[in-house]
């Protein structure tokens, strides 16, 4: 088995990950709030963990992959106080709060097959999960490390301090939290700012509400995970992923609660996607910058040239590494689509390639590197950046100016259906693979009733057949071995 290195957010350094039950894996991630339609932030993020789920499972771990929708909605402000998300949606869109999350639950699902991202193992929901969280509340209150309020309960920053130290995930320490942290309106009933909701008591207005040992109410957004990933996972598993707006408070406080609870951090390895920038600024809802994935594959957004397949976006994404930012703007995109062709053009060019016995090609070399780069903090832009390599040998095999025996084609094109394919997850859908198929059954016909033409001295007919599928944008390419062809 490969050894993978992956970079703990907690540690800060990249750590050689080794489970501690091999080769059972257990992997959480935070999903969406469903209250909207889906945004390339949203991708990102899914698109990180997908690729780690398809490479964990090519190395041969068995991986249970956790991945929640948040459903009750959170609250906005400090995630404690103001209007609760999905249920201003359905006031909006005057339906009921759970049709708002079923309806973009649904708009979410149907953008990550878009994307070829895949289903994880479970995908429990915040909302038929309240008996965990209750009962995760109560673990936290026999603890100690909680408080009740008029109906609300309060982790207790000072008391877990007292023990523990808030802060190991983020470097923050409580004395500096404190220093700036401010009162907000309608947090009297906290004894300290810092102090974060376990559960909330409802207002005669709110919506969505449960019953509870203190009253009915709604559990605090940082609650769910924690529930969850230990209902799924065990109290003690491996991976919990996440956007890296994620990292304070919210899986800060998920730290805290697991420890109160359980005595011990439930999470060995944190991992964390950076955001997706407009300008160099953060994209998102909040900010009103962000773009739906639906506009980038339609191309109806005033700062798009055209529609983008949904291939090219998950292209564009993994171009960066997932610990950087990643700046979005048309011309990337465009670039992207660009870069995506050439790759795809190479691989299918590896169908047609005549072997030649003398092979001068060592493929070894680019396997290894592929693999490094990917078991190295999953460095997607390198494994990229070495298939681009390849593209261009194939392409000089072609011209006849590399040589290339069987075994060697074959090892390619294994090299880039297992890495372009089944873990990049670039793989064409089934609809355009069918499509492909048929015409290259079509061009093989053709491109032989052309060569037939050329020995029977017929350049006319030759010229013809190149021309006409130049101009319904098939490239011809007369090579010593015969010819090829790719869409241009």
């Amino acid at each position: 088995m490969r050894e993978l290195s992956i970079y703990n957010t907690l540690s800060r350094k990249k750590e050689v990950f080794i489970p501690l039950h091999l080769p059972h894996v257990g992997m959480y991630v935070c999903g969406p709030t469903v209250y909207g339609d889906p945004h390339l932030g949203h991708a990102r993020s899914a698109i990180t963990f997908d690729v780690l789920f398809r490479l964990l499972q090519n190395l041969g771990y068995k991986v249970r992959y956790v991945r929640n929708i948040t459903d009750v909605g959170h609250l906005q402000h400090d995630a404690d106080e103001g209007e609760d998300k999905i249920a201003a949606r359905a006031q909006l869109e005057q339906l009921e709060p759970m049709e708002i999350a079923q309806k973009y639950t649904e708009r979410y699902h149907d953008m990550m097959r878009e994307l070829n991202v895949l289903p994880p193992s479970i995908e429990p929901r915040a909302s038929g999960h309240i008996i965990e969280q209750i009962a995760l509340i109560e673990q936290i209150l026999a603890a100690g490390y909680a408080y009740v309020n008029e109906g609300n309960v309060y982790f207790d920053i000072e008391r877990y301090e007292q023990d523990h130290h808030y802060g190991t995930l983020s470097g923050r320490l409580v004395e500096d939290l404190q220093a700036n942290t401010r009162a907000l309106d309608g947090q009297e009933s906290k004894k300290n700012p810092l102090d974060f909701a376990l559960w909330k008591k409802a207002s005669p207005q709110h919506i969505m509400r449960w019953p509870s040992p203190w009253g009915e109410g709604f559990p605090g957004w940082h609650l769910e995970c924690s529930a969850m990933g230990m209902k799924y996972l065990g109290e003690e598993f491996d991976i919990h992923g996440g956007g890296m707006d994620l990292l304070f408070p919210h899986h800060e406080c998920e730290i805290a609660q697991c420890v109160a609870a359980k005595g011990k951090p439930t999470v060995r390895y944190w991992m964390h996607n950076n955001m997706v920038t407009r300008n160099g600024q953060k994209m998102g809802k909040s900010l009103g910058n962000f773009i739906t994935l639906q506009e980038l594959f339609t191309g109806e957004h005033e700062s798009l040239d055209q529609a983008y397949a949904p291939m090219t976006v998950r292209f564009f994404i993994l171009q960066a590494h997932y610990r950087s930012t990643l700046d979005f703007s048309n011309e990337a995109l465009q670039a992207a689509a660009k870069g995506l062709e050439r790759l795809q053009n190479a691989w299918q060019l590896l169908e047609h390639l005549t072997p030649n016995p003398q092979n001068r090609f060592e493929v070894e070399t680019y396997e290894n590197r592929c693999w490094e780069a990917l078991c190295n903090d999953l460095n997607t832009p390198i494994a990229l950046s070495v298939l681009f390599e390849l593209a261009h040998e194939i392409e000089s095999a072609t011209r006849g100016a590399v040589q290339m025996d069987a075994e060697t084609i074959k090892r390619l094109q294994s090299l880039f259906d297992t890495v372009l394919g089944d873990v990049l997850g670039l793989r064409k859908t089934k609809q355009e693979a069918s499509n492909s198929e048929a015409l290259d059954v079509a061009m093989r016909l053709l491109l032989e009733y052309r060569a037939e033409a050329k020995a029977r001295k017929d350049f006319a007919t030759s010229d013809r057949i190149r021309d006409a599928l130049k101009a319904a944008g098939i490239e011809v390419q007369d090579g010593k071995e015969g010819a090829t062809w790719k869409l241009s």
